[in-house]
């Protein structure tokens, strides 16, 4: 009898150094590695959620493919945020709960200020794939605190404002006039470019703002237009700016029209038709048949999810290196411990070479935005669709372009 709860303890010893072990390495209760997604799946913000959901799919579909880490398989854990505040800050606590290894998405800069600090706390890496709020990579970083568990793969709203007022001076615009739609993505955004604007000698002419939701902005637009600025720049999201382009055309007025990178999304295109011709806006992925490396992206997300049509290219793109990113970090890390796949991330070891660009060393302790300014391109909506504003910018999008400090 002695012998017999002797060896029963050496089986529970042994049960518990194997959970143990399988817990750090991600598994924990669940055979797999369990990965949340969170992103506007329904919605205005919908096109930017669901494309970015599909190049992590994507993604996940090709690291299993080739087996996982050691085998182990990865699992998604969707949740739809539906753009919405008290809801994204909701789905951050579950997922701390759910004890996933890690997050990605975060579309809204608003969920994501409701959301990072429940990360933080649980010491629960985020990979930031669509928002481009500055303030999301930067609340925790040193030296205010030692460790930061927010990382982004997208442009910051200042990178977005260098590339507009790069684009505004190349064309020799001197004085302009400003929408922002009322939430924290547009204050950020017109707080970001205002400093551009300044550093660079461009004159803000109107500063005019909007809500989400609102179907004529006509009062507004004929304001900025009675400004007198020479190109009308807008930062929002698709439904809304569709009704800015549409109510610029009804008015006559011809100056140009650039903004924030969310121009590019499909809602918006379709939303806007003609009106939509010629508007400008930063991107990090255009797409280009011409380039190998896009070329086998979108012909695997053709092939994954049947269609050519990605909603918001630059949210499929950014949510397929994220991914492939945040596996390299776990791999590397052979653990789903946060602290360890976060010390990872500052220090990858393998480079990726991306379909946005090749990603060598993306993030350090005191740096954890992948993306720099000769990473970013002026887009242009020709026949709806948007290609290259700059040709040569076409033939420099072929070049190895790697992180610049």
């Amino acid at each position: 009898m002695k012998r017999f709860f002797c060896a029963l303890l050496t089986a529970a010893c042994v049960t518990t150094v194997l959970w143990t072990t399988h817990a750090q390495a991600g598994i924990g209760p669940s055979p797999t590695i369990r990965i949340g997604v969170s992103g506007p799946f329904t919605g205005g913000s919908s096109p930017l959620g669901e494309s970015m959901r599909n190049g992590v799919r994507l993604a996940i579909d090709e690291i299993n493919y080739i087996g996982g880490i050691n085998g182990q398989q990865f699992e998604l854990v969707e949740r739809d945020d539906q753009a919405s505040v008290p809801l994204g800050a909701k789905i951050a606590d579950e997922f701390v709960r759910e004890k996933v290894t890690a997050v990605i998405g975060i579309v809204n800069t608003g969920v994501g200020l409701a959301s990072i600090d429940a990360y933080q706390k649980a010491t629960l890496p985020l990979l930031v794939a669509v928002s481009t709020g500055t303030a999301l990579t930067r609340k925790f970083a040193p030296p205010k605190v030692p460790e930061n568990y927010i990382f982004r793969i997208s442009p910051t709203l200042d990178l977005e404002a260098q590339a507009l007022v790069i684009e505004l001076k190349r064309r020799k615009i001197v004085a302009v006039s400003f929408m922002a739609d009322a939430t924290p993505y547009g204050d950020a955004g017109a707080l970001a470019f205002r400093e551009e604007c300044r550093l660079a000698g461009i004159v803000l002419r109107s500063d005019e703002r909007f809500k989400v939701g609102d179907t004529d902005m006509h009062k507004q637009v004929a304001r900025a237009a009675h400004s007198g600025g020479q190109a009308l720049v807008v930062w929002g999201i698709g439904p809304e700016l569709a009704v800015i382009a549409r109510n610029k055309a009804a008015a006559g007025w011809t100056v140009p029209l650039l903004g924030s990178w969310t121009f590019a999304s499909r809602n918006f295109i379709d939303g806007a038709g003609p009106a939509g011709e010629g508007v400008l806006m930063p991107q990090t992925f255009i797409q280009d048949l011409g380039s190998t490396t896009k070329n086998g992206f979108l012909l695997a997300y053709r092939r994954m999810f049947k269609t050519e049509l990605i909603a918001s290219p630059m949210s499929a793109a950014q949510g397929y290196d994220g991914m492939h990113l945040l596996y390299r970090a776990i791999r590397q890390a052979n653990s789903g411990d946060g602290s360890r796949i976060r010390v990872a991330l500052e220090n990858l070891q393998s480079r990726y070479q991306g379909v946005i660009t090749s990603y060598s060393k993306p993030y350090s302790a005191s740096d954890h935005d992948a993306i720099t300014l000769n990473m970013v391109w002026i887009g242009r909506i020709v026949d709806g669709r948007v290609d290259y504003s700059n040709k040569e910018d076409q033939r420099r999008d072929a070049l190895l372009r790697l992180k610049k400090p």
